[in-house]
This record gives structure tokens, C-alpha cells and sequence, in this order.
């Protein structure tokens, strides 16, 4: 899930195809509907992105109410209205009225807090929860952030790899290779498995053959690869991150199901601690035939355009295109620090078709 962050931004104003008293708010590469005449280009409003919760006094302000998602209505997400995607809430609440706004936006001055607006963290299945610990060893992922928000991320021209990005559950493994105690443990060292949620918060869940991370885990003798790394790199710690889906996991299952010994898990990541620093590994230079990984889908010079057009289709998981493709994750052919999310040069692209579907399940 992407950073919450709720800026001003600078509006490009387009012509809805569909609807005379419609237009679309341009920011980044996304667009968000908005009624004709509210903006012109170059106005500068707030953004308020997909996957942030709102307070009841401005839906009320903003005459959402009972028009978002969730239980309570009080989640955005994405939306087709008159046959356009909207992705996010263009809107001047009254309570910045005395904000200079452009100079927010020049600023990048974060307003979440100060409009009571929340990230929305998906329940947790009792499959996916358990007894938990202190990890402090555990190497943790990080949130990746939408090209469409930050389309500056990568340059032009720039050899990028393209992944197909899984709609399961992430599963973080930390081998540390300096002996001990450990559930699962291989080559001697210590093992720990978590969640991306449980992991943000260097908590680690304690060995069951109910979890199903720890399933994923024996299922596919991913510790004793991660001790096999170790050794062959020198490194103190090795994570290899990956995704465990199939039916009961998420609504795609990919002809997988996670009930069952069949459960699906595919490595999408790998660093390692070498000599006191972690480094961002490529997972089919490091563990190509060891464990499966998640399909490469294209690999050459970065161009917004076709990135888009990727994340869109079907999936090639199963290799028998049996549902829609939830998106992609971009990354630099080589690993490199990014100005512009202020870490990893990494970002993800979502379908539409995904985001829109009926019925889906968005677990952690």
C-alpha cells in the first residue's frame, strides 16, 4: 500500500467524454472527476488519494455522504463515474480556507493530519494472524508508491524491469545467520515470518502449521534457501519477500488454493545485510530455480505509456489467463535511491479493471 499523503497539487483540467457537466482534475497520472467549472488548469486544490478515510463532518462538507466504500462510507476508492475512472477526491475544504495553497503545493506540505484523514489498513483474516514477537532482526519492506502519483520516479529511456504484481497476502522470511533459537530455522541461524503489517512494526508471528505464512514457508523450504543465500553471499541477514495467494487468500486465486497444500507463493523481492549494509537484491539473479517467482512481463527503456498499458490484461501467473491482472511493479534494472520517494527507486501501476472489480476482498 502506498504512503498517505493529502497535498495541494497544481490541477490539469480535461473534458469528460461522457458527460457535459463533468470534467476531469488532472493530478500526476491520475484523474479525478469533478463538476465542470470548478477548476481551470493551472488552479491549485486538494488531492486526497485512494485508500484514505474521512472524517464524518467533511464527507458531510463535501456531500459524500453514504457515496464512499466500506462498512461506514468513509473510504475513498477508485470509481467509474459516466464511464470514467476517478481515482481520489479534488476539493478546497473550508477548513483551509486560509491556506495559500499553491504555496502548500510547492512545499509538499502534508494536510492528513490536520483534516483528520486516516490510511485505511485492511482487516486481518484469523489465517493470517497469530501469536506474535519482537523481531528486532527482521527486514522489513517497505511501501511502494503509485507511478501514477509520482510519474517522476523513473526517467525516460531509463532499463527498467516490470513484474507482475499479485493480489495475495505479503509474506516477509528474515534469515539471520548468527546462530540461536528460531522457529523454522536452517543452516543454524534464526528465522522469522511475518506480515507486511505485523512487520512495519518489527513483530514477527510465533511458528504455527495453521498460519498461513508459515504454511507458504515449509510449504516451499523458502528458510533453507535463505540460509543457502546467506552463506553464498557472506550476509548476516538475508528477507526474502514473497506472496502467498489462492483461493481463501484473496477473490484471485490464480487456479491456486491457499486452503489446501496447493497454496500459491511467488518471491517478488530479496535484500541482504553484507557487511553492516542492506542491499536490494534482483530475485532472478539470486534465486532463479530455487523458489518460484513472480512473472517478468517486460524488461528495456522505461515509457509511462506501456508501463500502463501492462498493468492492464491478464494474469500469467497461472499461465492459463484465467482472471484480470491486479498491476505491475516497476523497478530499475539496476538497484538505485530514488529523490523523489526519498528511498528505493520502486513504484507499482495498478489496472483499473482491478481496482473497479465487483466483490473483491482487500486483505493485509
Amino acid at each position: 500500500m502506498s504512503t498517505l499523503r493529502v497535498t495541494a497539487e497544481v490541477l490539469t483540467i480535461h473534458e469528460h467524454p461522457n458527460a457535459d457537466a463533468l470534467e476531469l482534475a488532472q493530478v500526476g497520472l491520475y484523474r479525478a472527476v469533478v463538476a465542470k467549472g470548478a477548476y481551470r488548469t493551472g488552479d491549485v486544490a486538494l488531492y486526497i488519494p485512494e485508500q484514505s478515510v474521512l472524517p464524518a463532518p467533511l464527507i458531510e462538507e463535501l456531500g459524500l455522504t453514504g457515496r464512499l466504500a466500506g462498512g461506514k462510507s468513509d473510504r475513498v476508492k477508485a470509481v467509474r463515474l459516466r464511464g470514467e475512472l476517478s481515482q481520489g477526491i479534488v476539493c478546497r475544504p473550508r477548513a483551509l480556507a486560509e491556506v495559500d495553497l499553491a504555496r502548500a503545493a510547492a512545499r509538499g506540505t502534508d494536510f492528513a493530519e490536520r483534516l483528520g484523514v486516516a490510511k485505511w489498513v485492511p482487516p486481518i483474516p484469523p489465517t493470517m494472524n497469530g501469536d506474535v514477537e519482537s523481531a528486532p532482526d527482521l527486514l522489513p519492506w517497505v511501501d511502494i508508491e503509485n507511478i501514477q502519483r509520482y510519474p517522476d520516479i523513473f526517467a525516460p529511456g531509463e532499463p527498467v524491469v516490470v513484474t507482475e504484481k499479485l493480489h495475495g497476502s505479503a509474506c516477509l522470511l528474515t534469515y539471520v545467520a548468527d546462530g540461536g533459537g528460531g522457529g523454522g530455522g536452517g543452516g543454524g541461524g534464526r528465522v522469522h515470518v511475518s506480515s507486511k503489517g505485523f512487520g512495519s512494526k518489527s513483530l514477527a508471528l510465533k511458528e504455527d502449521p495453521r498460519n498461513l505464512y508459515w504454511r507458504a514457508v515449509h510449504g516451499h523450504g523458502v528458510a533453507a534457501v535463505a540460509a543457502a543465500l546467506a552463506e553464498r553471499l557472506g550476509a548476516r541477514r538475508v528477507g526474502v519477500f514473497g506472496e502467498v495467494y489462492g483461493a481463501g487468500v484473496q477473490d484471485l486465486a490464480y487456479g491456486a488454493d491457499g486452503r489446501r497444500e496447493t497454496l500459491g507463493y511467488a518471491v517478488f523481492d530479496v535484500s541482504a545485510e553484507i557487511d553492516g549494509e542492506v542491499r536490494w537484491l534482483d530475485p532472478a539473479a539470486v534465486l532463479a530455480g530455487e523458489l518460484p517467482l513472480v512473472p517478468r512481463l517486460y524488461e528495456g527503456p522505461y515509457d509511462a505509456s506501456r508501463v500502463l498499458e501492462t498493468a492492464t490484461g491478464r494474469e500469467t501467473v497461472s499461465g492459463c489467463a484465467l482472471h484480470l491482472r491486479e498491476g505491475v511493479v516497476i523497478r530499475p534494472a539496476a538497484e538505485r535511491y530514488s529523490p523523489v520517494t526519498g528511498g528505493r527507486a520502486i513504484a507499482k501501476a495498478v489496472s483499473p479493471a482491478y481496482l473497479t472489480r465487483k466483490g473483491g476482498t482487500e486483505y493485509e
